[in-house]
């Protein structure tokens, strides 16, 4: 498995069978990312919700790639009126593309769609479960405040081994909140996102690192957009 960040909330997932699989495919507009759309590949495009900062590059990627869109009903419909090949999920549900298993849970954030002339609404914003070939589940958290479930259902009942958290704040939760789900959810391993895209979200993720390796056993991965990591 290979885990590549390109700044911000985007991701890139490539299964053992070789799947790819995008999460919020902000690019071409992200100051982070040095790396040319038009060199991502993907069969599977994930968006949490509808803010340009997450909608991202997704519509043209998808469109290239013949990739499939995968987001709430509501973004669903929306890809669907772009023309573009797409499949509508909700909270607690679950789809399963070939033997990798996604699961959409909860996330505390406004959804609706911001890109266009007049807002729309986008249904729920969300996190995704990624249950990859060889079980590994990887948890994407999407924008989000804490919230309870974090311990009681991600944590508890779909235990996942990595978790990809926000810790930018005033949009997000910050550190320190991020700490506190971090220590609910219990991951193996952390990735800090959400980060150090704009100056209004600018952190030390090696402040977030220490503190969280101090007081657990969880390891926190800081990449750089661009790095990847691989298991």
């Amino acid at each position: 498995m290979k885990l590549r960040w390109f700044g911000h909330s985007a991701f890139e997932i490539i299964s053992e069978e070789e799947t790819r699989i995008l999460i919020d495919p902000f690019i071409s507009n992200n100051p982070t990312c040095k790396i040319p759309v038009e060199e991502l590949k993907a069969d599977l495009i994930f968006v949490t919700h509808g803010h340009a900062d997450h909608m991202g590059d997704a519509m043209e990627i998808a469109d290239r790639n013949k990739a499939l869109l995968v987001g709430t009903h509501e973004l669903s419909v929306f890809f669907s009126k772009q023309g573009l090949e797409s499949e509508g999920m909700n909270i607690g549900g679950s789809l399963k593309f070939d033997d990798i298993k996604v699961t959409m849970v909860d996330a505390r954030h406004s959804p609706d769609i911001d890109f266009t002339d007049e807002i729309i609404p986008g249904g729920s914003a969300c996190g995704f479960i990624f249950q990859l070939e060889d079980g590994r589940r990887i948890y994407h958290a999407g924008d989000t405040g804490l919230f309870t479930d974090m311990k009681t259902v991600i944590g508890e009942i779909y235990k996942p081994n990595i978790a990809l958290l926000p810790i930018g704040d005033r949009y997000t939760m910050g550190p320190e909140d991020a700490i506190t789900a971090a220590k609910w959810i219990s991951p193996q391993k952390v990735i800090p996102m959400h980060y150090n895209t704009f100056p209004v979200i600018e952190q030390d993720p090696t402040i977030f690192k220490e503190t969280l390796e101090k007081e657990t056993s969880i390891e926190v991965i800081i990449l750089g957009p661009g790095e990847t990591y691989k298991e």
